[in-house]
């Protein structure tokens, strides 16, 4: 098998577990009482991120996806999705927040992975608003 195979073979399987994942997610999303439209908005969010972003660098899984949230948020998605917006970066932030309590949940980040997101969100978020104001990044 060569190198673009494996790629293709390893991107098949993880958007397969994306997937499982992601309906994981909105069951959670539904029993937490949240409505229709904002789990829809958390899932597509967190789908955009997972498949499109992360499998776009590297071939990363949505568990260890919370190390590259502030490159995604600070770059990457200012530059690459057409509606980026200070709004849209604080939606993406509050279905970051969701979907990576959820993995705790689940047993796949662990506590300490959650404490060091919630610093990046902290100190990185002016930045984040302010480059998408701009239409720029850091």
């Amino acid at each position: 098998m060569d190198d673009y195979s494996k790629y293709e073979e390893d991107c098949k399987r993880i958007r397969q577990d994306n997937n499982d994942l992601l309906n994981n997610f909105e069951a959670w999303l539904k029993l937490s009482g949240l409505a229709e439209k904002t789990i829809k908005n958390h899932r597509s969010n967190i789908d955009f991120y997972i498949n499109e972003y992360l499998l776009n660098s590297g071939i990363i899984e949505a568990k260890d996806g919370i190390y590259h949230v502030g490159g995604f948020l600070g770059d990457w998605f200012i530059r690459k999705a057409m509606w980026s917006s200070p709004a849209s970066i604080r939606s993406n932030v509050a279905s970051m927040k969701k979907f990576y309590h959820f993995l705790s949940a689940q047993g796949l980040v662990s506590d300490e992975d959650l404490e060091l997101l919630g610093e990046i969100i902290k100190n990185d978020m002016p930045i984040w608003l302010a480059s998408a104001s701009h239409g720029s990044y850091y």
